[in-house]
């Protein structure tokens, strides 16, 4: 058992001694102190539905359509964009962002397969809001930093690439390819949607793997359990 785990169960038992004030300090530890937010809005989902009821003839409203010199080319992850990972416990999903994100993707939208794409965040800058936490998930026991600072996702294939895009409209992806953490490849799925506004492309995707994947055991204490699966969500804002 590793020091940082004796803390964790020392943590817990202190809880249970010590009652109400101990819960709320305890509760800051192992609780949720991070909001998922989403790159892609509710109304750009929503106008997927809109652009659907206009080609069947429902809305005359005239749809922007977005040439091929627009979407075709090399594009950069660039700021804004970020990496989840969630983790549900006995007590609530307990999420932790990263906003260290750095790639490229090369998109040709009327020929999906020549599509490439690679991301890479800075494990080190992985955050849930409460620094002892942040220090053990990226310890040995877990991400291990020192040995394996980074993880990557390098895109395989994708699946649901529109032949002629909308401004603003949201479409459904499937993305297939390797996360590589910890020194180990998992062949992953993401699911989500893409969408292009304002001269940048947005994807939003998620995909599950486990802690098992990456040679992790899932961590518990005397006071809450984890399941073994962990969620992975994409959030991303590319410009050319």
């Amino acid at each position: 058992m590793s020091n940082k785990t004796k803390k964790w169960l020392i943590a817990g038992a202190a809880v249970l001694i010590i009652g109400g004030a101990g819960y709320a300090v305890m509760n800051n530890y192992l609780g949720n102190n991070i909001e998922i937010t989403q790159v892609i809005s509710s109304e750009s989902s929503a106008a997927a539905s809109a652009t659907s009821n206009t080609n069947s003839g429902s809305d005359t409203t005239a749809a922007v359509l977005v040439g091929a010199d627009q979407l075709d080319g090399l594009w950069s992850i660039a700021d804004g964009s970020k990496v989840y990972f969630s983790v549900t416990t006995s007590k609530e999903t307990v999420n932790f962002e990263n906003a260290a994100v750095t790639g490229q993707w090369n998109v040709n939208a009327s020929e999906a397969s020549s599509m490439t794409g690679e991301g890479s965040i800075d494990l080190s800058q992985t955050n849930s809001g409460n620094s002892q936490r942040d220090g053990h998930i990226q310890g040995a026991d877990f991400f291990n930093v020192e040995q394996y600072p980074n993880a990557t996702f390098t895109a395989t294939s994708f699946d649901g690439i529109p032949g002629e895009w909308t401004e603003g409209t949201a479409y459904d992806l499937t993305m297939h390819g390797v996360l590589s953490l910890r020194g180990a490849d998992k062949e992953v799925t993401f699911t989500g949607k893409t969408v292009y506004e304002g001269g940048q492309l947005k994807l939003s995707g998620t995909t599950v793997v486990t802690f098992e994947d990456f040679g992790m055991e899932n961590p518990h204490s005397v006071v809450l359990s984890t399941e073994n699966d962990v969620r992975v969500q994409l959030e991303l804002i590319l410009t050319k």
